[in-house]
């Protein structure tokens, strides 16, 4: 079994992650693209030209399903994606967790790029899924690039700047970008608040993983035998996992299973 995973940088890792965990035995491929990011300044065509050429190379690999990491690319390029890989390699695009955040009402947030925060696509994510949920959106401007650097100062600024933006009785946030997962423990550790129960984070890591494998009938077994084996594509060089990346637990437990092999 080989499962490629794809993004302009390092927001994959939790997927993939998730991924190995489920599934030890499952070959990786992640392919990013460092000469072209980030692309969410980009326009549509731009973008899903950088995006299609990532997925290419992946598809390059014959793997059984690519998982489109990044919320951004799901909404400007997973049409496309389909389109040129369908129905060979199925293709599963990222959405924010918004529908089990919002399960039996209350507050919540929604942590999202700029770009994302009050577009056409979340609000109506939002409308969909929300069940009448009280949804407040928060920009989260600068925290994915500097999760990408691995710049933890950055990562602390804008994590204070969106906590503060956050209703104090919000009961749970969506982390609307996949970038976020990487920082979930300084996230949370920014919305504690000692007179309220903890916030609950709401990533989207598991769900697509999961779908994947149901994707090409599949089931997780984390008991399989850990033989899975990891391809790094750099806009379609093949190389090694960023320093940036082993920043992160996810990134250092990719990297160590792939070591172990």
């Amino acid at each position: 079994m080989k499962i490629a995973l794809m993004d302009s940088g390092i927001g994959l890792l939790p997927a993939a992650a998730a991924v190995r965990r489920m599934r030890p035995d499952a070959d990786l491929v992640i392919s990013s693209d460092p000469d072209g990011m980030p692309w969410g300044p980009r326009t549509v065509e731009d973008l899903t030209g950088r995006a299609l050429a990532v997925a290419r190379a992946a598809a390059a690999l014959e793997p059984d399903a690519l998982i489109v990491g990044c919320n951004t690319a799901t909404v400007h390029a997973l049409p496309a994606l389909r389109a040129a890989l369908e129905p060979r390699i199925p293709v599963i695009g990222t959405v924010p967790a918004i529908k089990p955040a919002a399960v039996g009402g209350g507050k919540v947030a929604i942590w999202a790029t700029p770009a994302t925060t009050g577009s056409p696509y979340q609000r109506g994510l939002i409308h969909d899924f929300a069940d009448g949920a009280d949804v407040t959106e928060v920009p989260c401007p600068g925290l994915a690039d500097a999760v990408e650097h691995d710049d933890a100062e950055g990562v602390r600024r804008a994590v204070a700047a969106a906590a503060a933006l956050t209703p104090r009785d919000v009961r749970a946030v969506v982390l609307g970008c996949t970038h976020y997962e990487l920082v979930d423990e300084q996230i949370r550790a920014a919305l504690r608040r000692t007179e309220l129960p903890p916030v609950v984070l709401h990533g989207s890591a598991g769900a697509v993983a999961s779908q994947a494998l149901r994707r090409i009938g599949a089931e997780a077994d984390p008991e399989a035998a850990p033989t899975g084996t990891l391809t790094v594509l750099l806009s379609g060089r093949t190389g090694a996992l960023p320093a940036a990346a082993l920043g992160y637990p996810q990134g250092r437990f990719l990297g160590t299973a792939a070591a172990a092999r």
